[in-house]
Formats: C-alpha cells, structure tokens, sequence
C-alpha cells in the first residue's frame, strides 16, 4: 500500500487530446453544450417522476436512478475533460486520480446493476403481468435500487484498494480523466495484479449483470413471440425497446473498453470509446427513453405549459 506522503508527492500529467488550440475550442464548445442539455434532460426525468403521478410506477423509478447515475457520471468526468481540453493538458495527484477514479466508478457501475434490475422489471411486466403488480412492490424496489448501489460501492472499493495497492512508475496518461486502464499502464507492479484487478472489474461489474439482462431477454422475446395478436406483440415490444437499446449501446462500449483493454487497441480508440459512455451516453439516455415512451412525452408537454403559465 502506498503511504500518503510518497501517494501526495506523485503528480499524474493528463494529456487529453493532442489536436490544433482551435480545434480544441470547438471540441470545448462542443462538450460543454452537450453536458448542459444532459444535465437539463435528466433533471427533467427526475422532476417528472416526483411531479405527475402517472409516472410514479417502479418504472419510471428505477429510470429516476439512471439518470442520477448519468448526472454523476457525467459531473465526474466532463468538467475535467473541459479542463485538459482548454489547456492542452492537466496535472492531478496519485492520490487524486485514484479519488477521481473511485467516485467515477460508484454511479457507472451502480448503471450496470439498475440495468440488470430494469429488465428484471420489464421481464415481470411482459412475462407475468397477472403478478406485477404484488411482485414489484415499493418495497422490492426500493430493496433492489439499494442494493444496486450496496453492490456498486463494494466492488468499486476492492478495485480501488487494488489500485492504490500498486507501486506506479510512470507520471503520464494519455487520456482525459482517471480510468482505470491508463491507471494500470502507469504501475511498474507485476501483471498479475493487473490481472486480477480486471477480473475484479470484469465479472461483478460487466459480467453479472450482462448476463442476467441476457437470460431475461431471452425470456422476454419467447413471450412476445407466443402472442397471437400482432398488435399485442408490438405493444409488448415497445414496452422494453428503449430499455433494450440502452443496454446495447451501454454494454457494447463498456465491454469494449473493459474487457478487451488498452492492450488491444491505441489510447486514441480508448479516448473515444470513453467519450461514448462519458459525454454521449448520459446525454443520450434520456432522449431515448423520452422518444419511446409516450407517458414520458406528455408529462413534458404538461410540464411546459403549466411552467409557462405561472411565468
């Protein structure tokens, strides 16, 4: 274990992107727009759940969770890519990167469960609709939305104690923020510790939940195709379409970059396959779930009109 004093004398250069000052601006302009729509739209998710009761249904609850995920993801991450981008680079202790990493991990893993335990809820609503309802009560929600974070901190917390176990030899990331990957390539420690960090990372984490939202697919779809009415299918479909692309797009990248690391591809391809889930992921959650369902649309709408008529 690294002591505080030697961990507080390391600094960590981040490089970020390596591009033209005035590309750069236009990036900076760029992700600083996007982290504010992302921030409104989620904070509009919220606020519509807690305001109109039509949408206080376990649901659109677990979908509160996931955009509070998404807010701190992206807090976490954003404002220091705005940093590095507008000044070519930017220096943070050992100490704070491993910090950075720990508080950035809590809310994308904790993403992971909530997805795994929103196809447990879709499953419930397609495969057993009799039994939703007495199944999915508020107090099993509200059971599995802390367990999902119980179980986020402590596999966060024995990847982070791996981390800062580490002996680090170097003092540049070529990357924007502290992730665990360009952490690693840093550590003069044995690959085996590596090693294990990944599997710590790689089966609790990714694949766990992967896996059971798979099992309850498979479920799901063998449902759908038993109902005899057309319409009926594509109204059971519709209702975990949105759901269903999130999952892919979260899990296609992070298996991407967690599974197959930096080993199988440049720090470029990392950057980018981390700006995915970062910046764009939790923008665009929101406007997914919001264009596919149609509860959400007109708790908007209401939510407009009665703003602007008090203004």
């Amino acid at each position: 274990m690294l002591d505080t004093n030697q961990t507080e004398a390391v600094e960590i250069l981040l490089l970020g992107f390596q591009n033209p000052q005035i590309f750069n601006s236009l990036l900076f302009l760029l992700f600083l727009v996007i982290y504010i729509l992302t921030i409104v739209w989620n904070l509009l998710i919220i606020i519509l759940v807690a305001k109109f009761q039509s949408l206080q249904s376990p649901m659109y609850f677990f979908l509160t969770q996931l955009s509070v995920c998404d807010i701190l993801v992206t807090t976490n991450a954003v404002p220091n890519l705005l940093h590095v981008i507008i000044n070519g680079g930017s220096t943070i202790s050992l100490t704070g990167c491993i910090t950075q990493f720990f508080f950035y991990s809590i809310p994308e893993s904790t993403e992971c469960f909530l997805l795994a335990m929103m196809s447990y809820d879709r499953y419930l609503a397609i495969c057993r609709p009799l039994h939703y309802t007495s199944i999915m009560s508020f107090r099993l929600y509200a059971q599995l939305i802390l367990i999902s974070w119980l179980l986020s901190c402590m596999v966060t917390f024995s990847v982070a104690s791996l981390v800062s176990s580490l002996q680090f030899c170097g003092h540049i990331i070529d990357h924007y923020f502290c992730d665990l990957f360009p952490l690693l390539e840093l550590s003069c420690t044995k690959h085996t510790v590596a090693e294990l960090v990944d599997f710590v990372v790689g089966i609790p984490y990714v694949g766990v939940p992967f896996f059971f939202i798979i099992f309850t697919y498979v479920s799901i779809f063998i449902t759908i195709l038993g109902i005899s009415s057309s319409i009926g299918r594509q109204k059971a479909f519709s209702t975990c379409s949105a759901h269903l692309t999130v999952v892919c797009a979260y899990y296609g990248t992070l298996t991407t970059v967690y599974i197959a690391p930096t080993k199988g591809h440049s720090f470029n391809v990392n950057k980018v396959l981390s700006i995915l889930y970062t910046v764009l992921g939790p923008f665009l959650n929101p406007i997914i779930y919001s264009l596919r369902n149609q509860d959400i649309k007109i708790g908007v709408k209401k939510f407009i009109s009665t703003t602007f008529r008090g203004i």
